[in-house]
């Protein structure tokens, strides 16, 4: 429902604003270019969807093999003191333990490509045991939220696009953005314990969250004593070596249950197929809609709005204009990093503004393209409160990173 309003309302604001550039500055070519951002917006979903085609059906296979070998459930189990008290409503032992579990740990190493395919895996097993097959499921609320607090142990792609705009020191944000990713998780986890009734002093809750403190002091620690070329080298190679010996784990573990891993695979691959070309049309829709917000100009006129309204506060107005990166994260990825190597060739890679982009572009994940993607995969129609406190945590995210971003780089 929540995204049925946005949709309008990004498509009504568009033609206002297009509207009023064609009146009141003669601007002929407006409509055109909102038109054309309508065909390339969907060219483009389109695109990712058919791209998603075999990484879902790689990462899909490689599921079942685990399922069917105890992998998938032995996982579960050993999530299942934490999971248990944040996902009180999914049953002891069920598998979807164990690939939210994947979901979240290839968030953390920074591998996109990877936790697609365990989240929508997740998301399916999910729907299982869900009642009301149109509508999200606590469980699911709380998962995608977890999701969209972009939680990231190693933002390597951010300090690449840094190195490669010239940045002296491209590992410079590194910190700052494991502060504010961390304070977005935890503000969309405690708003969501909060709204579903789940107490956030239980032991395991609050061992997860001081974990999670001692692995990104640890991981802070370790990269931040390496040059930026090791440390670049280093996570690199530990999250292909993760990810390659959980493919062999999960081979060995099936070849001693005598488990048929080819024919596995396959099955795995051809739900990967499908959930694909379910995507589709839910994408396509959400990309379309950003696409015509931002061709219209409508994005523009907000942050000059936006600076203005500072400017008259007497505050600093700097901070500003790295919104456009921190407005684009929830609604696309691409548009976002688009915004964030603007913002280092327009200012400089070392300066205020592109620094304060690039700890923007970490400390979040793409809200609507999550809640469109996964929700588009098990045909969740009315996904309640979902999006709202995903908001909250990117909300979250985003002044902690101004506020880490002026400590950091004053």
């Amino acid at each position: 429902m929540v995204l049925n309003y946005i949709w309008i309302a990004f498509f009504l604001i568009a033609f206002v604003v297009a509207l009023a550039r064609l009146v009141f500055f003669g601007d002929v070519n407006v409509f055109t270019e909102i038109m054309n951002s309508t065909y390339d917006s969907a060219k483009t979903g389109f695109e990712i969807s058919l791209g998603l085609t075999g990484i879902l059906s790689l990462w899909l296979g490689v599921m079942k093999i685990g399922e069917r070998g105890g992998m998938i459930d032995l996982f579960s189990r050993g999530v299942a003191p934490l999971f248990s008290k944040l996902f009180p409503d999914i049953p002891k032992g069920h598998p979807a333990s164990g690939s939210m579990l994947m979901n979240i740990s290839a968030n953390m190493l920074g591998l996109d490509n990877a936790a697609t395919p365990f989240g929508l895996k997740a998301m399916q097993e999910l729907q299982e045991i869900n009642p009301d097959k149109g509508k999200a499921s606590n469980p699911m609320i709380m998962f995608l939220v977890m999701n969209a607090s972009g939680l990231t142990l190693i933002p390597v792609t951010v300090m690449v696009y840094r190195a490669q705009m010239g940045a002296v020191n491209p590992a410079d944000v590194f910190i700052p953005i494991m502060i504010a990713t961390f304070a977005a998780t935890l503000v969309g986890v405690i708003a969501v314990c909060l709204k579903q009734r789940i107490n956030i002093f239980n032991k395991a809750i609050m061992g997860f969250f001081l974990g999670m403190l001692v692995i990104i002091g640890g991981t802070i620690f370790a990269f931040n004593s390496m040059p930026q070329e090791k440390a670049n080298i280093v996570s690199g190679l530990a999250a292909n070596i993760i990810l390659l010996s959980i493919i062999v784990l999960f081979i060995v573990v099936a070849l001693r249950k005598r488990v048929n891993i080819f024919e596995s695979f396959i099955d795995g691959a051809k739900d990967g197929f499908k959930t694909a070309v379910t995507i589709i049309p839910y994408l396509i829709a959400i990309l379309v809609g950003i696409g015509v917000f931002r061709a219209s100009g409508a994005m523009d006129f907000l942050m000059d709005g936006l600076r203005n309204l500072v400017a008259l506060t007497g505050m600093d107005t700097r901070w500003v204009d790295g919104m456009p990166t921190a407005i684009m994260k929830p609604l696309s990825g691409s548009g976002a990093r688009g915004m964030m190597i603007d913002a280092m060739k327009t200012f400089g890679a070392d300066s205020f503004t592109g620094r304060l982009s690039s700890v923007l572009q970490g400390a979040t994940d793409t809200t609507f393209y999550i809640v469109a993607v996964y929700y588009g995969a098990v045909n969740i129609k009315n996904s309640r409160y979902t999006v709202p406190y995903a908001l909250l945590a990117d909300l979250a995210g985003v002044l902690t990173a101004v506020f880490v971003a002026y400590l950091f780089f004053g």
